[in-house]
């Protein structure tokens, strides 16, 4: 990604009690996901939690998705009209409340 382009970054906490189905979500949610988004996402990537900053203790976020855009209208505007079935699909693979994060890429 270039400078300047936006990401939203979809974190996923880990705890007492949470699941997380990474296949589905890689093979079914983020593909229906970006077939809904279309053109407008510049990219994705989909980051796997395997251990925390201690050695052996458990990662803080057990996935992350991360969409890229060029800009924050451009997502909103992909988002937008497609929010209910995305989020609708969530308790297929989870049962964490996702923690969203849009940034602007610096380097």
């Amino acid at each position: 990604m270039k400078k300047g382009n936006i990401k939203v970054s979809i974190l996923y906490p880990t705890g007492e009690g949470k699941t997380f189905d990474i296949d589905y979500y890689c093979n079914t949610h983020v593909p229906m996901a970006a077939k809904l988004l279309g053109d407008s996402v510049l990219g994705a990537t989909v980051e796997n939690g395997l251990v925390g900053g201690d050695p052996g203790s458990k990662p803080t976020y057990a996935a992350m998705g991360n969409l890229y855009f060029t800009s924050i209208e451009s997502f909103q505007n992909s988002f937008g009209p497609h929010a209910e079935k995305i989020m609708g699909d969530l308790p297929n693979f989870t049962n964490i409340n996702p923690v969203i994060q849009i940034s602007e890429v610096m380097i």
